[in-house]
């Protein structure tokens, strides 16, 4: 695929960079592209780890990377606030956990956590008091299902989950219903796609596998977006679904959060478990976040003055904070999410988090952020089925066609044999996507530093890399 060049007098071809220049000059969110730190194409190739790359004949343009569903870029502003930390931790030490210093932007450390769901509230749909940034995934989904899953062999035991779950939350629920004393292979259900090879499962058939395990089912666990297809799920409607057949919904974020609009509270779900280190901009490894709707995370007193909340597992940080440092042993439950936090949180994950939400607020939000995804989504779409190799079935796009049912990724499934070359080809014209084997390369272009001109860039990059594996 190559580039058109328009005729004098005349528009440029929607088939070429020319065309994707000036929708970047005219992109309203063009600015938020300068606030994170883009690898160049000579800094992906060194193999140590200089302060530059001090050689002049070395190529110093931008990367192309579309690899933010997997990690996001790194905000110009996390080095600020973290040196605010650094300087706050060296002159103050223990006194940083509760004296608030004068024209720093930070939280004092006890109050931390507070903010960080004051800012992630608005990503998710949620008040403030349903949120908590803590822990990680995988760790927050099985406080969850320590506190709402409680199986009755003779009632409501199963757990459905889908037959291509992320790792980690297929061993999450069988591992819980192993410490039940339970097996999967009777309380585990898998949603398996009603055809193969697997393609995006449909709400109707959710709803239909809801049905028939209603009675029986006491956990749903899914995807918000699906990360091998990159499926965005209608998390209202299978929501209702589940409710109306008596099942507690559990949601896992990792592709949405920050991608695509949620309503957590609206939507009236029931609980939901994310990471931040994706669309979030957070750092690799950082704290994820936890939802749990105000219906499951109230605190109510009995006659004798006895706080009575849902069992969920207590530690010192989910205890009131006006009596948390008496050390006295008694547990009192914070009401909301921040009732399920058990250690004091990571102050550098939440000043990293805080600091890239910041840029968030920066854009305008999540919907200035949605409606350029939609935009630059479409436009790769555009490009990509445009392709000979596309036309002639060297690769399909598995992520569904209809723009509200996916985020910012497009899921490019090869023919057999292909994905190790293309990934070398890639790599070596310093465009960073990731796989999934054994066929498919994940492309998400993030609204927040993405531009029109990559997804151009990546087409010609991949048309190239693809034809030279095809040689071999």
């Amino acid at each position: 695929m190559s580039a058109q060049d328009a005729p004098d007098g005349q528009s440029p071809h929607v088939y070429s960079r020319e065309y994707a220049v000036p929708l970047d000059s005219q992109d309203s969110l063009k600015h938020t592209r300068d606030e994170f730190l883009i690898p160049s194409k000579a800094q992906l190739k060194v193999k140590s780890l200089p302060e530059a790359v001090r050689d002049a004949s070395s190529d110093t343009s931008a990367s192309i990377y579309l690899c933010g569903n997997s990690l996001g870029l790194q905000p110009r502003l996390v080095s600020t606030r973290m040196q605010q930390y650094f300087t706050t931790w060296a002159t103050q030490g223990v006194f940083g956990h509760f004296k608030p210093l004068a024209e720093s932007p930070l939280p004092t450390w006890l109050d931390a956590d507070t903010k960080a769901s004051e800012c992630i509230a608005p990503i998710v749909g949620a008040l403030p008091s349903e949120v908590a940034v803590m822990e990680t995934l995988t760790a927050n989904l099985h406080l969850l299902l320590s506190a709402f899953y409680k199986p009755d062999i003779n009632g409501r035991h199963k757990i459905i989950i889908e037959s291509q779950a992320f790792p980690s939350d297929h061993f999450a629920a069988e591992s819980q219903i192993l410490h039940h004393d339970l097996s999967p292979e009777t309380s585990l259900v898998t949603i398996e796609p009603p055809s193969q090879p697997q393609p995006p499962l449909s709400t109707s058939h959710i709803v239909s596998i809801i049905k028939q395990h209603g009675p029986e089912t006491a956990i749903l666990l899914l995807p918000g977006i699906q990360f091998y297809t990159g499926q965005f799920l209608d998390i209202p409607t299978i929501t209702n679904a589940a409710h109306d057949a008596g099942i507690f919904v559990i949601w896992d974020l990792a592709h949405a959060v920050g991608n695509v609009p949620l309503q957590l509270h609206d939507w009236n779900v029931d609980a939901a478990v994310w990471c931040s280190y994706k669309y979030l901009n957070s750092g690799p490894g950082a704290a994820g976040g936890l939802f749990v709707h105000e219906n499951n995370g109230q605190v109510t007193t009995r006659g004798s003055g006895k706080k009575v909340f849902t069992n969920r597992l207590s530690g010192w940080w989910g205890s009131d904070k006006s009596s948390r440092f008496a050390m006295d042993n008694k547990f009192v439950p914070i009401p909301g999410a921040a009732g399920f936090q058990l250690s004091n949180p990571s102050i550098l994950d939440i000043t990293s988090l805080t600091a890239s939400l910041e840029v968030f607020a920066l854009a305008g939000g999540i919907g200035p952020l949605r409606e350029k995804s939609l935009r630059l989504t479409s436009h790769l779409e555009k490009l990509l089925v445009k392709m000979p190799a596309y036309v002639n079935e060297q690769f399909e796009i598995i992520t569904p066609r209809e723009p509200d049912a996916r985020g910012a990724q497009l899921s490019l499934k090869l023919k057999p044999g292909l994905l190790d070359k293309v990934m070398e080809g890639l790599e070596e014209r310093g465009v960073v996507v990731d796989e999934r084997r054994p066929d498919v390369i994940r492309v998400a272009p993030a609204p927040l530093y993405n531009t029109f001109t990559d997804c151009w860039d990546f087409v010609e990059a991949f048309g190239e890399a693809l034809k030279d594996a095809v040689k071999q």
